[in-house]
């Protein structure tokens, strides 16, 4: 990722969890206007993102801090 791409997600980062919830969504919608995709995958993308935001935004869940997640990630593509 860019500077520019760490210093938007950091400020996204720091937003209320519903627009953050917000912005993911219009995010990946984004990338499904770029390119196009079987309509059961976006529908499912779709659901599974309003999902994890009705769980943040109900309390539910509280995510993961994004240090803690990339280097869990970098340690799964290590492992590969």
């Amino acid at each position: 990722m860019t500077d520019h791409g760490d210093t938007v997600l950091r400020e996204a980062l720091a937003l209320p969890a519903d627009e953050r919830a917000q912005m993911a969504a219009d995010l990946l919608a984004s990338l499904d206007e770029e390119r196009e995709q079987d309509g059961e995958v976006t529908s499912s993308w779709a659901v599974e993102v309003e999902r994890r935001a009705r769980q943040v935004l109900d309390f539910q869940s509280s995510g993961e801090d994004w240090d803690v997640a990339r280097d869990r990630i970098a340690g799964q593509l290590r492992r590969r």
